[in-house]
């Protein structure tokens, strides 16, 4: 097997092969408010207890890795006083819920420019990452200040810098050496993405680590997501068929 080539094999459909890695695109808070007449607030906040819910019932349904797509570097265009409220709802989670994702196993990582965030929060997130670091059960990620084509980027820059530096040959960088240089270096492949809410679009998302994953969009708002709408989408991916490019 060459340097490029990928250990990804394909999985026959049928199979009930459970994703060991799997992705949400939190979408739909606004919408589950407007319909209910609530402000966006409070879409946010049930979207917080949805998140919730999924957190338990990964470790239950067997999921590795579960990432979900909290903030991202484009949000910071929406009005100062959601950006508020989606702070003060992250800084709440971190105290609530620590010690909970702490007695069930949960390792917590965050991709994306989080140290950008306010110092009070970068200090409880860099509190919770460290008390949770030798937990096995599941992996927890949440994307924070997080933009692909930003993380792309940084991975270019980091290998640009080591091909200045002599480090690198310029022509021998392939695959591996770029996914290496990524948030997610540490992660096992991503698997399925999901998307609630009903939009079919990645918004930044990922991309370079969904090349080959399963995408799932549903009609589900966020905050109405639960564990069986979990349990569905890795039924769904589990009837899939993977080639990854081959027949």
């Amino acid at each position: 097997m060459t340097k490029a080539a990928t250990a990804q094999q394909p999985v026959p459909a049928g199979e009930g092969r459970a994703p060991r890695h799997v992705a949400i695109i939190m979408d739909g808070n606004g919408r589950w408010a407007k319909k209910r007449l609530l402000p966006r607030a409070a879409g946010h906040r049930q979207g917080v207890e949805a998140a919730r819910r999924v957190v338990r019932a990964a470790g239950d349904l067997g999921l590795e890795v579960l990432t979900l797509y909290a903030f991202s570097s484009e949000n910071w265009r929406r009005p100062a006083t959601e950006i508020s409220d989606l702070m003060g709802l992250l800084r709440r989670f971190i105290l609530n819920d620590i010690d909970e994702l702490a007695e069930a196993g949960v390792r917590l990582r965050i991709i994306g420019d989080y140290q950008a965030l306010e110092p009070d929060v970068v200090a409880m997130i860099d509190s919770a990452i460290a008390r949770t670091a030798a937990n096995t059960r599941t992996t927890l990620v949440i994307a924070l200040n997080y933009g692909a084509q930003q993380e792309l980027v940084r991975a270019a820059r980091s290998l640009a810098a080591d091909a200045a530096a002599g480090k690198l040959d310029p022509g021998a960088i392939d695959i591996t050496d770029i996914d290496a240089r990524l948030d997610t270096s540490d992660l096992p492949p991503l698997d399925l993405l999901i998307r609630t809410s009903g939009e079919k679009r990645l918004s930044n998302f990922l991309l370079w680590q969904a090349a080959y994953a399963e995408l799932l969009f549903v009609d589900t708002l966020w905050p109405d997501f639960d564990r069986d709408a979990l349990a569905e989408a890795i039924a769904h991916f589990g009837q899939r068929e993977r080639r990854f490019g081959g027949l």
